[in-house]
């Protein structure tokens, strides 16, 4: 039986909030961003409540009916950049977004806006494509196959519309994980200041 696949929507902001705070509480870029276990736990799902809220503003959250794992996704275009799309509905436009998410996550912890400014800093640009911003999975069901179902699932349309795929791989066992779907690591990694390496990849549409 397959895994089923739906449009997450407002009602369903509160889930994913809570799946992406479970999911992420020990990833190796959470932990540099909110570092020691207690001030994670108080703090990170603020984090993933401006990337619930930017993502169902301006893309797609994808979620397996279950509720148990959910990805992110924008679709960038040919002349945008990923850092241009997040949007909190406010209609405020020009505004310095990775510091308007640090105010609202936590004002004293500057690593919340430099994730931003890194990521988007070695986002590639010039070719629309669709950006896996995040992807999650309870940690009791990791290892089943639902993170893979998710992507595919997009990986499927972007090979009919001749769409690459972009994400940033934040753990080498992610990475590897990516490489069996097609992604291609970019050869420009970023290492965090005094922090864990990301792995941005890119993947080019599939001849069907």
């Amino acid at each position: 039986m397959g895994v089923l696949i739906r449009t997450a929507g407002e009602d369903d902001r509160a889930l994913v909030v809570r799946l992406l705070d479970e999911a992420f509480q020990n990833d190796p870029v959470s932990s540099w961003v909110f570092p020691g276990q207690e001030y994670r736990r108080r703090t990170h799902h603020r984090l993933m409540a401006a990337f619930t809220d930017a993502v169902l503003a301006d893309g797609r959250i994808d979620l397996t009916e279950d509720g148990a794992a959910c990805a992110l996704w924008l679709s960038v275009p040919a002349d945008g950049h990923a850092g241009d799309e997040p949007d909190d509905g406010s209609g405020d436009e020009g505004e310095d977004i990775p510091a308007r998410i640090r105010e609202a996550v936590d004002p004293e912890n500057e690593r919340v806006e430099s994730i931003a400014r890194l990521t988007d800093g070695i986002h590639p640009s010039g070719r629309a494509h669709e950006y896996l911003w995040m992807i999650g999975v309870v940690p009791e069901r990791q290892g089943e196959g639902l993170g893979t179902a998710l992507i595919e699932s997009v990986l499927d349309r972007c090979d009919r519309e001749g769409l690459p795929a972009y994400l940033e791989a934040s753990s080498a066992r992610g990475k590897v994980l990516y490489e069996r779907l097609g992604f291609e690591f970019t050869g420009r990694a970023l290492d965090l200041p005094d922090g864990p390496r990301m792995w941005p990849m890119w993947r080019e549409p599939r001849i069907r």
